[in-house]
């Protein structure tokens, strides 16, 4: 039996760039039928809807005349920004039209925006405000016209993922231009099955989306896998279903769609270390060895210089950084107590010869078990 969704009281739809391109551009057609149906769903279940949507690279190519993606920045962004209102102006009007009067609101967001603690509730108090209003739908999107490639999400799979745990919804529902996960790769292989239910996003689950390439996403079902994993950390269910077929929301919702379920993690992580662990861009990667990583998934330890191998990229205390084991998989995020500077220099020797080798000891740690979050059943 399917599971349904009824009890829905927040969701969260990512419609792809796939759903909204035609062959010669921008194509409405689609995203007509989905406002038709978001909005129906809004009003019938009395439920707040927040949408994160791409399409403005699209719509920006398809006004200006462009029959190819722009490929230095500048002109990404330019071109972002021309698409960003016309892409508002397609919502704005169709949610006029088909939803009985309700309104959009606008919101773009970086890394940025969630990587400091006060820009993040700021961010989450602005989106609960507006559902307050009962009548306006957020559309989000990644800030493309400004943002640095330094402070890019990189895919709406994965803002969607954060902003939907930020906001505690329901449901995170990502449509793409396939039913959901297969085993094979459905373009190439008649006999491929859909997953209909997964419960943990495991090795061999991740596998099956290296055979999925072609047809299923051009964001890629990679990105997904990973949103998934984002959002079951934070007690969210997250489906990927055919944003293609009519009526996709509502049958999601009553249990009738074909589709993927992602489980949540029985374990869910409190708000705080969901913001250590999602909510901010790694600054840099810190690779330790066997005894440091034992020590932080088995033993619950803090992170000390002593266990240390080498670092990777630059940053500063308080900074985000990816902890990674001897053979390169990440198993922690934590917020660092020194400059990647210092921990050059203390790495592989023991806390008490910090003060010797910097001339001070503010911390014997170099990540406090506290703001540790171990990323095994997540990353």
């Amino acid at each position: 039996m399917k599971r349904t969704f009824e009890n829905t009281k927040t969701l969260v739809v990512k419609i792809g760039t796939t759903l909204l391109s035609g062959e010669e551009g921008f194509d409405g057609r689609v995203l007509e039928q989905l406002v038709t149906d978001m909005a129906r769903v809004k009003n019938d279940e009395k439920l707040n809807l927040l949408i994160v949507s791409s399409g403005a690279m699209g719509c920006g190519m398809d006004r200006l005349g462009m029959d190819e993606r722009p490929a230095s920045l500048p002109l990404k962004q330019a071109t972002a920004a021309v698409g960003q209102a016309r892409l508002m102006h397609f919502y704005e009007a169709l949610f006029q039209t088909y939803g009985g009067g309700l309104k959009t609101a606008q919101v773009l967001l970086s890394t940025g925006d969630l990587d400091d603690r006060q820009s993040y509730l700021n961010v989450r108090n602005t989106i609960n405000t507006l559902f307050e209003f009962d009548n306006v739908v957020p559309i989000v999107n990644e800030n493309d016209s400004t943002a640095p490639d330094e402070l890019r999400f990189g895919d709406n799979d994965t803002l969607a993922a954060k902003v939907a745990s930020k906001i505690d919804a329901d449901l995170l529902i990502i449509l793409s231009n396939v039913d959901g996960l297969y085993d094979k790769n459905p373009a190439s292989h008649d006999d491929a099955k859909l997953l209909e239910h997964v419960e943990n996003v495991t090795t061999d689950i991740e596998d099956f989306a290296e055979d999925t390439k072609v047809a299923t996403s051009i964001g890629g079902m990679k990105t997904k896998l990973e949103a998934a994993k984002i959002a079951g950390a934070s007690g969210l269910p997250v489906v990927i279903a055919n944003g293609n077929r009519p009526n996709i929301i509502s049958e999601v919702i009553n249990g009738t769609a074909p589709m993927t379920v992602f489980g949540a993690s029985e374990n869910a992580l409190p708000e705080r270390k969901r913001w250590i662990a999602f909510g901010t861009s790694s600054k840099g990667e810190i690779v330790v060895d066997d005894g440091a990583s034992r020590a932080l998934l088995t033993e619950g330890k803090s992170l000390l210089a002593a266990g240390i191998q080498k670092t990777v990229g630059t940053f500063e205390s308080g900074d985000s950084v990816t902890i990674q084991d001897c053979r390169g998989k990440n198993i922690a995020r934590g917020l660092i107590n020194y400059s990647s500077g210092d921990v050059l220099r203390i790495k592989g020797h023991r806390s008490s010869e910090i003060t010797k080798i910097l001339g001070i000891k503010d911390f014997e740690e170099v990540i406090h078990r506290d703001n540790l979050v171990i990323l095994q059943d997540y990353a």
